[in-house]
């Protein structure tokens, strides 16, 4: 898998709703009824992360959760953290 370019990462960020760029990364916060509903959103975001052979750092606080991507072995971000960012918001919604 390959690096994305900035100009490409830019253009990708803006066709995604709430992700954000950090570094070689990208993250985003959401935030869920209580900390029962976040743990299952994160559960539902590992299961997905699985199926894709694609797994984020996710950080559970109470009620929000804190997804971050990244692609270690392309050394940044590349497509598989902008589809799997889609498929996140589309469970979220």
């Amino acid at each position: 898998m390959d690096k994305l370019s900035d100009a490409e990462i830019e253009t990708r960020l803006a066709k995604i709703e709430g992700w954000q760029r950090e570094g070689d990364a990208i993250t985003r916060t959401f935030t869920l009824p209580g900390f029962p509903a976040a743990l299952v959103f994160a559960s539902a975001v590992g299961q997905l992360a699985e199926r894709r052979n694609h797994h984020p750092d996710i950080l559970i606080r109470y009620r929000d959760v804190t997804l971050t991507l990244s692609t270690h072995d392309a050394g940044g971000l590349s497509v598989k953290d902008f589809e799997l960012a889609g498929d996140i918001n589309a469970i979220a919604s």
